[in-house]
């Protein structure tokens, strides 16, 4: 696993420093873990209008089309990856719902422990705009959701990448969860 991942971020490296053959490379290797991470949005949606292929190609085509991103290493680059992917699918959520506004609502389930079985039904449109709100409030917060919620990161992973401790993305965390839990009632 560390092997793969120096070598993820060999490739995104090459990449950056404008060696298109890199991209070509790094395809296969990162593939899969995109591939669960589209399937892990896509599993939350009631109402899928997109499928797992055509979000992963657009989540990549907008990826590839990033210009001034420092690529730090494999965990960031999947980061980016949910992040483009919580674009596409509210970018598509809107567009489908221009007429209709309040119908078919798209509707997420997040379940933070899968053995649990307890979920929660949440809007798109609702939580895009909650963590729009948070970010302005708090930018860690609403990128921890985004990771945890989008990317399915783990609390090291997210800490990693925020370049905090895992103890502040606990703590963050369990406010933002909070936070989002009141502000989505009034919703």
């Amino acid at each position: 696993m560390k092997n793969k991942s120096i070598q993820v971020t060999l490739l995104l490296n090459r990449w950056q420093n404008g060696d298109h053959d890199a991209l070509d490379e790094l395809i296969p290797q990162v593939y899969q873990q995109l591939r669960e991470l589209a399937s892990a949005q896509l599993n939350r949606n009631k109402k899928n209008s997109i499928q797992c292929t055509e979000l992963i190609s657009e989540a990549y085509i907008r990826l590839i089309d990033a210009t001034g991103v420092d690529w730090k290493n494999r965990t960031h680059f999947y980061s980016m990856a949910a992040r483009t992917m919580r674009r596409v699918l509210v970018d598509r959520y809107r567009k489908s719902n221009a007429n209709k506004r309040g119908n078919n609502k798209t509707l997420l389930t997040y379940n933070e422990d899968l053995q649990s079985g307890s979920s929660q039904a949440i809007d798109l449109d609702n939580i895009e705009q909650a963590l729009q709100k948070l970010e302005k409030l708090d930018t860690l917060q609403a990128e921890i959701v985004t990771l945890k919620f989008f990317g399915g990161l783990t609390n090291k992973e997210i800490a990693l990448v925020q370049s905090v401790s895992e103890r502040t993305v606990n703590r963050d965390w369990s406010v933002a969860k909070l936070w989002l839990y009141r502000e989505l009632q009034g919703s």
